[in-house]
């Protein structure tokens, strides 16, 4: 029988880590022969609520759930993890700008850095909690044994909002989208790089109007987490997990040479300073092991938001410098 893989869930009791949990169990990111033993990581006030969400997890007597393991803090809850998903983060608050929300989450990835020096020496991380690239940075920052390739944060669920969007706009199916890759931060300064994209096997521009592309669908990409808390009154719970399945089942499993969106530490391709996380097209191997794709070629309007998004990503470094 193949072994357990020892996966950790921070914020597991949480809307994003509630819907993640069930897919794990049911073998959709590991794969239908892959056992598991879950590690569950909450803050304190909230391992009652977790205590409810293992029950509903034994409940559905998932034949690939080989243990739950519950721990209120990340010492614990990472020990031995071979997949780690950093969910848990503070949301943000009334009139709470981005700055102050990476001021305020930079604390606990420090501690969860630390904390994956005790996981296995094969442990791959992504981060989901946002803001993810920089949260996944600290972190990668205070682990002292984990190699900084392991560290990834997820744009994913930014690449299949952007696939959507495309497939809805021509009339056709996800499936027909290719090359759809989001570059840099998981904010506002995201570039979605309808630039690169095929449609049926066209080009995007050649197939879609380049003003609804360069405005209406830049603007939806960017800006659709903001107009899922308005209308649904939270944010998006249940597509996260689904991109976070996505984003680890590539990994695990690699792509095939299809390039995805992930954001890793950077090796200096396209000017972006070496172990800044940004997310680039990257052609997953298998267990873990990635390369990005470092030979696309752009013109002004590409290279200026690549520059963009990169020299946010560098003020917000600047921001937590104190932290690493």
């Amino acid at each position: 029988m193949t072994a357990p893989l020892r996966v950790a869930v921070t914020g597991a009791a949480g809307n994003i880590g509630y819907s993640l949990l069930f897919r794990l169990a049911a073998g959709d990111c590991y794969g239908k022969n892959q056992p598991i033993i879950l590690q569950l990581v909450e803050i304190p006030p909230a391992m009652g609520t977790l205590e409810g969400v293992a029950m509903e997890l034994d409940d559905c007597a998932f034949p690939l759930l080989h243990g739950i393991e519950m721990a209120d803090n990340p010492g614990g809850g990472f020990r031995d993890a071979n997949q780690v998903f950093l969910v848990g983060s503070k949301p943000r608050g009334p009139g709470m700008e981005r700055n102050d929300l990476i001021k305020e989450n930079g604390p606990i990835f420090v501690g969860q850095g630390k904390a994956l020096d005790g996981a296995a020496s094969d442990v791959f991380i992504v981060t989901v909690g946002n803001p993810c690239n920089t949260n996944g940075w600290i972190a990668m920052q205070n682990a002292s044994k984990v190699p900084n390739a392991r560290f990834t944060a997820m744009t994913r669920l930014d690449q299949n909002r952007a696939m959507a969007q495309l497939a809805k706009k021509a009339g056709v199916q996800t499936t027909d989208i290719e090359n759809m890759i989001v570059w840099g931060n998981h904010s506002s300064t995201q570039f979605p790089d309808f630039t690169h994209a095929t449609i049926g096997g066209k080009p995007a521009a050649d197939v879609l109007d380049r003003d609804w592309l360069e405005g209406e669908f830049f603007a939806t990409v960017q800006k659709r987490g903001a107009a899922i808390i308005k209308a649904r009154g939270s944010s998006s719970a249940a597509s996260a997990a689904s991109a976070a399945v996505d984003h680890m089942h590539d990994a695990w499993f690699g792509t095939d040479g299809r390039a995805v969106s992930m954001c890793v530490p950077s090796d200096g391709s396209y000017g972006v300073p070496n172990d800044m996380i940004f997310s680039f097209p990257c052609v997953c191997t298998g267990q873990g092991n990635y390369e990005i794709v470092s030979d696309v070629a752009f013109g002004d309007f590409g290279n200026g938001k690549i520059a963009t998004t990169r020299d946010e990503l560098a003020g917000e470094a600047g921001l937590v410098a104190d932290l690493v």
